[in-house]
């Protein structure tokens, strides 16, 4: 039985003068605080690739906060995405690299329009994988009239290794150099972001899976103050912890043993070892992510939001109705079920197998993932529901949502499985194309309506779409969540808690939500 652990499940953060606007002689040309860029005009938007916004982490920069990228003479092209950041192959296809140089964004913006609201994207991938080239920004831009940037950072030992040998004092930063590339990336569209038509006064973040993590984060961190305005969360709780400050720092020295820089000079060891030595040493089952206890991140995310000392922003903030059935595909018999359940949950057990049997689902696979999806880690609808409880309990405007389209393309075809609403399923209604197949009538519907909820939510706060689509009632109560499903009354309130059980799971004498 091939079960992913739920730490895994991440898979899937100087104020200058504004430069001056785009070029009018041409809207590909834009003129940026380091120097001019081309990128393409289309027939409905612009799209600028391979933008640095900081030096590359290389030599002695790698495990160092991010520099400001040096200025370049005449116009660099922009017309191609940069390379993603070094990482391992994934189940899902995705390829290893090697490569360092990869602190770059891109930004897709309408053809015209001043200050119009801006979206920070930023991907999933456990903070060990992916890329912001994977995202078609397209329907977002031309339908939500919105400028959409997305973001590469640093991943997995490279963006996340908090060994205490690397910094010291007060500036010491457990690590969390990936947290730091996104904040770089804020920065640079502060100052930059106006040149392409949009507003760096209303800027949101969204990111989905290690990317909602990384935005939890940024809600905590001081350092990130007054980046954004807005945050979008999609699959991961902000209710759910991060790694501590010691067990990073444990995990780190542990890894630098492995790959024999156990030395006294463990940094210039670790500087001097090749990339792809330390992306193929790495096998902790822990994934690289933030870490609460330095400067950048003080507290635990749930923590800071619970006492009010966070970036207090409107806040969306979701998961998928069968997030855990990305993650356990193979097939397992009743009894395994039962094993994992009483190995999991110890004195629970009986209660939970009671209410949850593995005879009333199709097979013993898909009543594992309904227990985790219920509850059971970062990804689960109580967790979710005890986040947005935290938020409207802070006095932020708070809007929670579940995807519930369980005919959503998915992101393994697994023959003789129903996928439904898994883990990233809403992610082709926002980006186009991301998995291949087509979007039917209906689902292209709801992607209609979700990019006006996002981008309506970037414009002003409120998350509001066409007429025909559902009202979104601001969260105070648990059956404030709006269900995403398409056709004929698939975009309601609904009460998460319910179905899930969270009740149930509050009764019970475990930890974990």
């Amino acid at each position: 039985m091939r079960l992913i652990p739920a730490v895994a499940i991440l898979l899937l953060t100087t104020t200058l003068a504004a430069p001056a606007a785009a070029d009018a002689r041409s809207p590909a040309l834009v003129r940026t605080d380091k120097g001019v860029i081309k990128g393409d005009v289309l027939q409905d938007h612009r799209a600028f690739r391979g933008i640095p916004y900081a030096e590359p982490p290389v030599g002695v920069l790698r495990w160092q906060a991010p520099r400001p990228a040096e200025p370049w003479a005449g116009v660099r092209d922009a017309t191609a995405p940069a390379a993603q950041c070094a990482q391992p192959a994934t189940p899902y296809g995705g390829q290893a690299s090697y490569g360092e140089d990869c602190l770059y964004l891109n930004v897709s913006a309408p053809r015209r329009g001043t200050r119009l609201p801006v979206m920070v994207w930023v991907h999933g991938g456990g903070n060990t994988t992916g890329s912001s080239a994977l995202y078609d920004l397209s329907k977002l831009v031309v339908e939500g009239d919105v400028v959409v940037v997305s973001v590469n950072y640093r991943l997995g030992v490279l963006g996340w290794l908090a060994h205490p040998a690397l910094e010291a004092g007060e500036r010491y930063q457990a690590g969390n150099y990936g947290l730091l590339d996104q904040q770089a990336a804020l920065r640079w569209v502060r100052r930059n972001i106006a040149a392409f038509g949009g507003d760096p006064g209303n800027v949101t973040l969204f990111g989905e899976s290690a990317g909602s993590a990384d935005i939890c984060a940024l809600l905590a961190s001081p350092t990130a103050a007054g980046l954004f305005h807005k945050a979008i969360g999609q699959s991961y709780s902000c209710a759910y912890p991060t790694r501590t400050e010691a067990g990073a720092e444990a995990s780190a020295v542990t890894f630098a043993q492995a790959v024999l820089c156990a030395a006294d000079d463990t940094v210039s060891c670790l500087r001097a070892l090749p990339v792809k030595t330390l992306v193929d040493a790495f096998q902790d089952p822990d994934p690289y992510a933030v870490a609460g206890g330095d400067h950048v991140l003080p507290a635990q995310p749930h923590e800071a939001i619970a006492s009010g000392r966070f970036n207090r922003v409107p806040v969306m903030h979701g998961n998928n109705l069968d997030e855990m059935r990305l993650f356990i595909t193979d097939p397992i018999s009743a009894a395994e079920y039962e094993a994992y359940v009483r190995a999991t949950f110890g004195a629970a057990a009986d209660a939970i197998l009671a209410r949850y049997p593995a005879a009333n689902y199709p097979d013993p696979r898909t009543a594992l993932a309904t227990v985790l999806t219920d509850f059971g880690g970062p990804l689960a609808t109580c967790g979710h529901q005890d986040a947005l409880r935290l938020f409207a309990r802070a006095g932020v405007p708070t809007y929670g949502y579940q995807f519930a389209d369980r005919t959503a393309p998915p992101l393994i075809d697994v023959p003789g499985f129903e996928e439904g609403a898994a883990h990233a399923a809403e992610l082709p209604y926002l980006f186009p194309g991301l998995f291949g197949g087509p979007l039917n009538a209906e689902q292209e519907r709801l992607s209609d309506a979700m990019v006006a909820y996002w981008t309506s939510f970037a414009r002003d706060g409120r998350p509001h779409a066409a007429a025909q689509a559902s009202h979104w009632p601001r969260f105070r109560t648990s059956g404030d969540v709006l269900s995403l499903a398409p056709g004929a009354g698939g975009i309601r309130p609904v009460d998460t808690s319910v179905p899930s059980n969270c009740a149930f799971w509050a009764s019970l004498p475990i930890s974990g939500r």
